[in-house]
């Protein structure tokens, strides 16, 4: 049963039944939750600290290098924007390759980060969007890329193309 259903102990009201069921399960020294959940959830915020924009830049850049993405586009967003440091740009030659690619890096993120990425547009393959915190990347069919030209908005010379994987 619920704390806040079960009914109060003798002598005691509602709230200090609850108070006394929240402080149990309460460190004495920190005040700070205690058990399984409270340990995963600290697991899970020490291991998204432990990690900064460029190993985050540099994991997406392997992943889409690993899958094959076509003419790979960083850009450098930090002071430039708030809404993330970096922007990666790419295609997939198929709408099932721009699914797969998204797919597969928003579950490297997840193992090796502890990331839950947002993704949007996977269902219909043509523009992928996965929000990463600190980097953003688009994931495009060529015809796509082609029409919406993202990366000239931000393009002014401080682009770089990933060589290994426009190849």
């Amino acid at each position: 049963m619920l704390p806040w259903a079960r009914p109060p102990a003798p002598g005691k009201d509602r709230r200090a039944t609850l108070e006394d069921d929240v402080l149990s399960h309460s460190d004495p020294t920190t005040g700070l939750p205690v058990g399984p959940r409270a340990e995963r959830m600290s697991a899970a915020v020490a291991s998204a600290e432990a990690y900064t924009a460029e190993q985050l830049l540099a994991r997406v850049l392997s992943s889409l290098d690993d899958d094959k993405a076509e003419e790979v586009v960083q850009i450098d967003l930090r002071g430039r924007s708030d809404v993330a440091d970096y922007m990666v740009i790419c295609s997939g030659r198929s709408t099932r390759q721009v699914a797969a690619i998204s797919e597969k890096l928003a579950d490297r993120l997840k193992q090796e980060f502890h990331l839950s990425a947002k993704m949007e547009g996977k269902e219909t393959g043509d523009w992928v969007l996965i929000d990463a915190g600190d980097v953003i990347v688009h994931v495009f069919r060529p015809e796509v890329r082609d029409f919406y030209q993202l990366e000239k908005m931000w393009l002014p010379g401080d682009a770089h193309r990933n060589p290994a994987a426009s190849a």
